[in-house]
């Protein structure tokens, strides 16, 4: 992928990624071949605030930790209704950063 490509990515895609792994993103996809870089342009990363406000509406029932992956929170998390509503709570103030999470390892792996 050429320099003015992934500045360009990055900037559409900066915020919905771990900043203290910018750089370390920006380094795999200068090396990455067409085939990869095509697919992780493809790629459709899970916006934050978004999560956020699903954990908000819907965290009670795990539907925020099932978008992300984690199928087995999120079973746990439905049978206890949120964990009484605490787990819940703790999961609206850590989704942005889950999710973001989720961004990178699965640009990751599209380009390892």
């Amino acid at each position: 992928m050429e320099q003015q490509q992934v500045e360009q990515w990055l900037a559409q895609n900066a915020k919905k990624l771990p900043a203290e792994r910018v750089n370390e993103i920006k380094d795999l996809l200068l090396k990455a071949d067409d085939n990869k870089a095509s697919a992780a342009q493809s790629i459709s990363l899970k916006d934050g605030t978004t999560m956020m406000l699903i954990a908000w509406i819907a965290g009670a029932y795990g539907v925020d930790r099932f978008m992300l992956g984690q199928t087995g929170l999120g079973i746990a998390k439905l049978l206890t209704l949120g964990g009484c509503g605490i787990w819940a709570i703790i999961d609206i103030f850590s989704a942005s950063k889950r999710a973001k999470e989720f961004n990178y390892n699965k640009l990751r792996e599209v380009l390892a």
